[in-house]
């Protein structure tokens, strides 16, 4: 090519691209004219009575909006009608979205409706896109509240299409300032002790999915284990944790099992396998009012199935077992405190059974409130409840519990645990964090309504429901026949009363099973309760008798000697 041709080629080129980028642009304004002289016309067609029109304000993302516009027009026989748009942040350069007007931010629900109404298009309906991206939990909060004020239907839709772009770097779902909940620091203690007792050891947990176990296996992994063995009785859970620990420690070995601690033989042939040398015991039924309707299969699991753990690790010469326990064990009136306060009796009385063999497996019990966002726990209920807009749900205006975070509650089992072991401490003792003062579960809900942006009792009311069955109104760290000690750990107190002998656990325990497995639903309540009421007696022989009592109808039947 000469160089005359050069300019030539060039002129060529540029004339080829704008004509190229011309017809695109002609095309797509020729597509979205039609969309929305189809959206009109299907606005104004006629309709059957049967499917009215309801006039919607959407709220979201420019992106979203234009999407879920485009979205509604293109259907003929739509019954959503866009009125107007709301954005994550005010935008005065942007008058209109495919011809629906922008009316502000989401603060202003409430012009936004007046502007509407006036207009003769009162809306019914918000749509909120509720994906994380543009709104947190406190904006869709703060919407939610704000329509229900003013008697609209709130939808929430999620757009999974904003997250996997990543559109926006805006307001993310925070998590809620565990201080300002709980209203002290949250504690650190010191796990140097944690490393020597887990590292290079095969370590079991049982109830490995749940909220403790999960975080339990978790801290464990980290510590490098020679192996973990996980047991649950959720298959999805067991399936969730062990997954999660694969992917962050690909050279760990671990087993999951899939396992009912019910099932003694079971139990037997697991730690025949594995040969564990610490368990940490942490499955249970711990729902206060699912175990009062439910107290046989709570017995069966919170006694029976803490019984085979721990004759499993007698059996099998484990070197220690931690028994996770609850401050609703401490003078219960529910049935979950009662059968959490026999599991801790019998592992008590068979950590005494070692005072004269320092060889003998060691049976450490760790006690704490409750758990700041657990499964079940006040904290999600009250974050559903603010994220739907309804009240705040609260059993009694007095009623109060100690918290504690789950990382917490995970440092108090392993350092008291291990230090337990490397100090041989006094045995038969209970472990209990000091959780400062209990918190008022109605002062938990207005700092939660308060930290979402919201004024309790005006913005979100506060409804009291009344005490569920076997509920307390305070909970308590210490039994009353328990005494108080500091502990060698700073940050953990020791409790210890008068110990039970193991026959007569393993009797009362027997006794049971039997009611527990016959059905008989008052039966447990009742010797549960009893056998958790047995360390506060001054005279055991009344107690060896009051036992002796229990086995009515069992011709033959007597307590181990």
């Amino acid at each position: 090519m000469g160089p005359e041709l050069v300019p030539l080629a060039i002129i060529h080129w540029a004339f080829a691209t704008i004509c190229m980028l011309g017809t695109r642009m002609a095309r797509r304004a020729w597509c979205e004219r039609r969309d929305r002289r189809t959206g009109r016309m299907a606005r104004k067609s006629p309709r059957p009575a049967a499917e009215p029109v309801h006039t919607a304000i959407l709220i979201g993302s420019y992106q979203w909006a234009r999407l879920s516009i485009d979205l509604a027009n293109s259907e003929e026989n739509s019954t959503v009608r866009i009125a107007g748009v709301l954005l994550p942040h005010r935008e005065s350069t942007l008058p209109r979205i495919n011809e629906v007007p922008v009316l502000g931010s989401q603060h202003d629900i409430v012009s936004a409706v007046e502007f509407l109404t006036e207009r003769g298009m009162a809306p019914q309906h918000v749509i909120v896109c509720d994906d994380g991206t543009y709104l947190s939990n406190r904006d869709v909060s703060q919407i939610n509240h704000r329509c229900r004020e003013l008697g609209l239907e709130v939808c929430r839709v999620r757009d999974p299409l904003a997250q996997l772009l990543q559109r926006s770097s805006g307001s993310q779902p925070s998590k809620l300032p565990i201080e300002a909940l709980l209203g002290r620091t949250e504690c650190n203690l010191d796990n140097s002790s944690v490393v020597r007792q887990i590292a290079n050891n095969t370590i079991l947990v049982t109830g490995a999915g749940g909220t403790i176990g999960s975080e339990l296996s978790r801290q464990i992994a980290a510590l490098k284990p020679a192996r973990l063995v996980l047991i649950d009785h959720s298959e999805f859970n067991l399936y969730t944790i062990e997954s999660r620990l694969r992917e962050v420690y690909p050279g760990l070995p671990i087993t999951a099992e899939y396992l009912d601690i019910r099932d003694q033989v079971g139990v037997s042939r697991l730690f025949a396998r594995h040969r564990p040398s610490i368990v940490f015991h942490a499955a249970a039924l711990k729902h206060v009012p699912i175990v009062e309707g439910n107290a046989c299969a709570g017995a069966l699991t919170n006694v029976i199935g803490t019984r085979n753990i721990a004759d499993a690790v007698c059996e099998h010469s484990a070197k220690a077992m931690v028994q996770i326990s609850t401050d609703k064990a401490v003078n219960p009136i529910g049935v979950m405190g009662a059968t959490k306060r026999v599991g801790e009796l019998y592992c008590q009385a068979l950590d005494m059974c070692g005072v004269d063999d320092p060889d003998a497996p060691r049976f450490m019990t760790v006690r704490f409130g409750n758990v700041l966002g657990s499964s079940g726990s006040i904290l999600p209920l009250f974050e559903r409840q603010l994220r739907e807009g309804h009240p705040l749900t609260v059993t009694h205006p007095d009623i109060e519990r100690y918290f504690m975070t789950v990382r917490e509650a995970v440092q108090l089992i392993l350092q008291s645990s291990s230090s337990a072991l490397e100090a041989q401490t006094r045995r038969g003792s209970i472990f209990v964090l000091d959780m400062g003062e209990p918190v008022r579960i109605v002062d938990l809900a207005r700092r939660m309504i308060t930290l979402y942006g919201l004024e309790p009792d005006v913005d979100v009311p506060i409804e009291f429901v009344g005490l569920r069955p076997g509920e307390k109104l305070y909970e308590e760290l210490f039994d009353m026949c328990e005494e108080q000690f500091e502990s060698a750990i700073p940050g953990i107190f020791e409790a210890r009363s008068r110990p039970l002998s193991l026959p007569l656990i393993i009797g009362a325990t027997e006794n049971l099973r039997r009611l527990a497995e016959d059905g008989d639903e008052d039966g447990v309540k009742r010797v549960a309760h009893d056998i958790a009421r047995y360390p506060g007696r001054s005279e055991e022989a009344a107690t060896v008798s009051y036992l002796f009592s229990l086995q009515h109808d069992m011709p033959g039947e007597t307590l181990p000697k």
